[in-house]
């Protein structure tokens, strides 16, 4: 199968996912799953923890205010937004953007698994604590798991079935909307992936 169809396979499932734990909430509120939007053929991967209110009402990730930041720091490293791949772990809204339960995230990562094997990226940027945690597990590298304060701005290397991959743990781009101070920061931290591409 394509990489679209293999997409749009994951797409169906989540739509039609009644076993979903934020299923109900999402039909209650008239919301959509975010699935992840981008190239499938992408080098770098972009990976959150869930989507906000904004998301879930267009079905698009990283389209609120947390999204212009994440615009700001790929146009500060010089990336258009169209060549990398944004989603997230848990692919619904969370009631008043709580974090992600620990149970949730078990039920919704093998979508996020699947979305990893069909684009195959040379990088996963992990965006907060969550999917930092989640990702670097998932890949074997528990062992060195340390707080994001400790972590972000890091380069990491896995291997995989399709080579190897490297891990740059990054701050969640809603820590600049809440404190603008964060945002030196965070495009330093951006400037590891330029690295990691080349």
């Amino acid at each position: 199968m394509q990489k679209t169809d293999l997409m749009k396979q994951i797409r169906d499932e989540l739509l039609a996912g009644t076993h979903l734990p934020l299923y109900s909430y999402r039909k209650a509120n008239n919301y959509f799953p975010v699935i992840g939007e981008g190239s499938h053929d992408a080098k770098i991967m972009f990976v959150g923890e869930a989507p906000g209110e904004n998301e879930a009402k267009t079905g698009k990730p990283f389209c609120g205010r947390s999204g212009k930041v994440l615009d700001d720091l790929l146009a500060h490293i010089g990336i258009p937004r169209s060549e990398v791949y944004v989603t997230n772990i848990v692919k619904d809204r969370p009631q008043a953007n709580r974090d992600p339960k620990p149970e949730e995230i078990d039920i919704y990562a093998p979508f996020l698994d699947r979305q990893i094997e069909i684009i195959k990226p040379r990088v996963i940027a992990t965006l907060g604590r969550f999917s930092m945690v989640y990702v670097m597990t998932r890949l074997g590298l528990e062992d060195i798991l340390k707080p994001i304060s400790v972590m972000h701005g890091g380069l990491f290397e896995a291997k995989t079935e399709w080579g190897r991959v490297k891990i740059a743990p990054l701050y969640h781009p809603a820590v600049a909307v809440y404190n603008a101070g964060m945002l030196g920061e965070l495009k330093k931290d951006f400037e590891i992936i330029n690295k990691a591409v080349s």
